[in-house]
C-alpha cells in the first residue's frame, strides 16, 4: 500500500477524534504518529528519537509521550487497527460471526500492511536479541489483539465445545488471521485483496464447521453406551 492511502486513512481516523481531545497535547501526541505512521508505512521501524527527528519534536518531548520503542509502536499498530479493535457482532452463529471478523479485519490489515510488517520485525528483532542476551532493559513490544478479537468471535461455541476444544479453535484460527497471512498468501501466492481474503475466510470457516463436528461426534459417541449384558 503507498503512502498516499495510508495518509487518507490517518485523516479519516483523526476525524473521528473527539473536540476534547485536540488541545495541544493531543495535536503533539497525533503529530508523532502520523509521523511514525509514515515512516512504517516506507518500510522503517523507527525509534523514538528517530520520529521526534522527522516530526521536529524535541527528544525530551517524544519521550513524554512514548518512553520507549516498544510504546510507539504499540500506538502506531493500535491506529493502525482501528475499527478491528472496536468490533462487535450480534449474531449467535459462531461461522457468521468469524466471517463477518474477517470481512473487517483483513482489508484493514491489507491497507495498513507495512505498519504491521514493521512492528512484526520490531517483535522478531527483540526475540533475536533476547536470545541473544543482548535486549537488556528494553520494554518488550507485545502482541496479542487477535486472542481477544477470535474468543469473541467464536463466544457462541463457549456452550457446545469444551473449554479445551474452544482454546484450540481459537489458536488455529489465529494462524489465518493476521498480516502473516497477507505475507503468505499475497507474496508467496501472489493473490489479489479478494482472493486473499476469501482463502481466509474459506480455510477459518473450514476450523470452525470441523471443530463443531468433532465435538458433535464426540458427544454422539458418549451418549450410545453399550446395553448392560448378564453373564
Amino acid at each position: 500500500m503507498d503512502v498516499s492511502r495510508q495518509q487518507a486513512a490517518s485523516a479519516d481516523d483523526a476525524a473521528q477524534v473527539p473536540a476534547a481531545e485536540k488541545g495541544p497535547r493531543a495535536r503533539t501526541r497525533r503529530l508523532m504518529l502520523e509521523t511514525a505512521t509514515r515512516l512504517m508505512q516506507a518500510g522503517m521501524t523507527p525509534s523514538v528519537s528517530e520520529v521526534a527527528e522527522a516530526a521536529e519534536v524535541s527528544r525530551a518531548t517524544a519521550y513524554r509521550y512514548f518512553p520507549s520503542q516498544a510504546a510507539l509502536v504499540q500506538a502506531v499498530v493500535d491506529e493502525g487497527l482501528g475499527p478491528i479493535l472496536t468490533w462487535k457482532s450480534v449474531s449467535d452463529d459462531a461461522e457468521r460471526r468469524v466471517a463477518d471478523l474477517f470481512a473487517t479485519a483483513m482489508p484493514r490489515i491489507e491497507a495498513f500492511e507495512a505498519t504491521f510488517k514493521a512492528a512484526l520485525k520490531l517483535s522478531l528483532d527483540q526475540w533475536a536479541r533476547r536470545q541473544a542476551g543482548t535486549l537488556g532493559s528494553e520494554p518488550a513490544f507485545t502482541r496479542g489483539h487477535r486472542v481477544d478479537l477470535l474468543k469473541d468471535a467464536i463466544g457462541p461455541l463457549k456452550g457446545r465445545l469444551k473449554p479445551r476444544q474452544f482454546k484450540r479453535l481459537a489458536q488455529a484460527l489465529s494462524l489465518m488471521f493476521g498480516v502473516e497471512v497477507v505475507t503468505v498468501l499475497k507474496d508467496i501466492w501472489g493473490l489479489d485483496s479478494a482472493e486473499m481474503v476469501s482463502v481466509a475466510q474459506w480455510a477459518a470457516g473450514a476450523l470452525v464447521r470441523a471443530a463443531m463436528a468433532e465435538s458433535e461426534e464426540k458427544s454422539a459417541g458418549m451418549s450410545a453406551t453399550p446395553e448392560a449384558t448378564i453373564g
